[in-house]
């Protein structure tokens, strides 16, 4: 099984992009955003590789990491939640924002990709919303040397996470706290802590209260 394949942008398609390693071309599907970032036609790339077999076929879906890749597996966890929609949301959201979303119960944010309907954006938030956090905890900085996505960034470990729990230890309920947290993460970026997170939160729901 291939985890991860390193080699020359061949070229690209729709949905895929032939990368050549050591003269064999292999078709990788990403997201579009990770098309978007890749490095162009002739230089290198690496993909973190998550390999799926079925009685007829063998595909390869690439990702710039090993997060990307962890959340593409955890969304399809989810009944209705193929490869094909779970590459669409990926397209839209970056990993940072997957988990500000779920954490927000932001049902929006996953209607916004192709394929998901109001009614899987809110068993995707619903069934994901317990196992976000402990995936939100690991993330990492994504850029780095040999990166396809050089320069993208996630989230302070846990940042979302704690801040919340710090609003609902204030006393505030739970639902009030991640919306006005996910409000906090857009306004500040995804590499603000925590303290930073629940100040503005705190800020957020003093105004709308």
């Amino acid at each position: 099984m291939i985890g991860k394949l390193k080699g020359l942008v061949d070229s690209q398609g729709e949905d895929y992009v032939i990368l050549d390693v050591n003269g064999v071309g292999y078709i990788v599907y990403c997201s579009s955003r990770t098309l978007q970032n890749l490095p162009r036609q002739g230089e290198a790339a690496a993909l973190a590789i998550d390999t799926q077999m079925r009685e007829d076929s063998i595909k390869l879906y690439g990702f710039a990491s090993e997060t990307e890749r962890d959340w593409f597996r955890l969304l399809q966890s989810v009944q209705g939640v193929g490869a094909k929609v779970a590459l669409a949301i990926q397209g839209v959201l970056r990993p940072g924002e997957i988990v500000t979303a779920i954490a927000a119960q932001d049902r929006a944010a996953f209607a916004r990709a192709s394929g998901v309907g109001a009614k899987l954006a809110a068993r995707i938030v619903a069934e994901l919303k317990d196992k976000a956090p402990a995936l939100g905890a690991s993330l990492q900085t994504l850029a780095g040397p040999g990166n396809a996505t050089a320069g993208i960034e996630a989230p302070a470990p846990g940042a979302v996470s704690d801040a919340i729990s710090v609003l609902v230890n204030l006393g505030f309920s739970r639902s009030q706290a991640a919306v006005a947290v996910a409000a906090s993460s857009k306004a500040l970026g995804d590499l603000a802590g925590a303290g930073d997170l629940a100040k503005r939160a705190l800020q957020e729901l003093a105004q709308s209260g």
